[in-house]
C-alpha cells in the first residue's frame, strides 16, 4: 500500500432541498496511486466537484470516509483538518478564487503565510516558472483569465503539496490558453512528482491522464 496515497470508501453525500433529500454521491469507492494523474470525467451534475471537495476535505460526506496516506480525513478534528489541508493538499478552482484586493504574488504567498512562513522568493520563483514573473504586483482583475489561472496554479503549489486537486482548471478558458494550462500542470507535476486529480467534462482533457474515472449520477462506472 505505500503506493498509495489517497483512498476513499463508500463515500455518500446527501443534501436537503427543502423537504426532499438529494444523493449526489451514492457510495464512491477509489485508489489514487502516489504521482498518477487520475482524470474523473462526467457531465455537469454528475458529482464530479462534491466529490473533488470531499477528497481534499473542503467538506464533509454524509457517509464514508477519505484517507491521505492512510490518515482518516474526517476523524481530525476542524483545525487539524485545516491544518492537514494547507500542508499537504492543493486546490486549484474553475473560478480562480483569488483574493481581489492582493496582487499576484500576496495570493500567491498566502498559505505559506497562514503557517508563518517566509514565502516571496518562492512566491516570485513559482510565477516565474508559470511565465509571470513580470506581473508580480498586478491584482486580479488587472489579469486574464489564463493569467489568473497560472496564479492560481503557483498558489496550490506553494506548500509542495503531494496532492493537487483540479476542478474543472480549463472550464473558463480558451482551448489554446486551456491547452497551455494543461501543459503547465502536467509539466509541474512530473518536475516535482506530485499527485494529481483532474475533474472535467472535457474527453480531449480526460485522454492526458494516467488513468481515467467516469461519474455517473453519483456513481463510479466500471
Amino acid at each position: 500500500m505505500n503506493d498509495v496515497i489517497l483512498t476513499a470508501t463508500g463515500l455518500r453525500k446527501t443534501y436537503m432541498m427543502g423537504q426532499r433529500a438529494v444523493d449526489v454521491l451514492q457510495g464512491i469507492d477509489l485508489t489514487v496511486r502516489r504521482g498518477e494523474a487520475l482524470v474523473i470525467v462526467g457531465a455537469s451534475g454528475a458529482g464530479k466537484s462534491t466529490l473533488l471537495h470531499l477528497l481534499g476535505g473542503l467538506d464533509a460526506p454524509t457517509a464514508g470516509e477519505v484517507r491521505l496516506d492512510g490518515i482518516a480525513l474526517f476523524a481530525l478534528g476542524n483545525v487539524e483538518r485545516t491544518r492537514l489541508r494547507n500542508q499537504q493538499i492543493g486546490f486549484v478552482f474553475q473560478s480562480y478564487n483569488l483574493l481581489p484586493e492582493l496582487d499576484a504574488l500576496e495570493n500567491v504567498c498566502l498559505p505559506a503565510w497562514l503557517r508563518h512562513e517566509h514565502a516571496v522568493a518562492r512566491g516570485r520563483e513559482l510565477l516565474t516558472a508559470v511565465g509571470l514573473g513580470e506581473r508580480l504586483d498586478h491584482r486580479p482583475a488587472q489579469l486574464s483569465g489564463g493569467e489568473q489561472q497560472r496564479v492560481a496554479i503557483a498558489r496550490a503549489l506553494m506548500n509542495r503539496p503531494r496532492l493537487l486537486l483540479a476542478d474543472e482548471p480549463t472550464g473558463n478558458l480558451d482551448s489554446k490558453t486551456g491547452g497551455a494550462i494543461l501543459d503547465l500542470l502536467w509539466r509541474l507535476r512530473q518536475e516535482a512528482g506530485t499527485t494529481l486529480v483532474l475533474v472535467t467534462h472535457d474527453e480531449h482533457i480526460a485522454r492526458r491522464g494516467d488513468r481515467v474515472l467516469e461519474i455517473v449520477d453519483g456513481k463510479i462506472m466500471q
